[in-house]
């Protein structure tokens, strides 16, 4: 998949590309929906990205390494601040996302609807 001057390209963007929840496959294994990245003029690589679903998930497990404990160990004012990080990120517009977020946070539905309500009223 690779030759030699390409393989530092790979290297810079594999961060990224896991910090989405994507994949990269060959270039030539590129679906319609996939992101072909080039380097000096050759197609390298393709970044296969996360359906929304599936970003939410990656996006919860993350904040839960950063915290360095299950987001529903957190206090109130800590989850009201994942919920704020999480509306500006979109999370809220992925179908179930409040759903998911609630269950992530240890909180109804109905809580995470407050701190939403809380966050626009402020």
């Amino acid at each position: 998949m690779t030759g030699q001057g390409e393989e530092p390209f790979i290297a810079a963007v594999k961060p990224l590309v896991d910090a989405i929840g994507g994949e990269l496959v060959p270039p030539d294994e590129a679906g319609q929906d996939d992101v072909v990245l080039s380097w000096e003029g050759a197609d390298v690589v393709a970044v296969r990205l996360p359906q929304l679903a599936d970003s939410l998930d990656h996006i919860l497990a993350a904040l839960e390494r950063r915290q360095g404990m299950p987001l529903a160990d957190l206090d109130r004012r800590a989850k009201q601040e994942v919920v704020r990080m999480l509306e500006a990120r979109g999370a809220f517009s992925v179908r179930h996302g409040v759903e998911t977020v609630a269950g992530a946070l240890g909180v109804s539905r109905f809580t995470v609807y407050n701190y939403l309500n809380r966050e626009k009223g402020a």
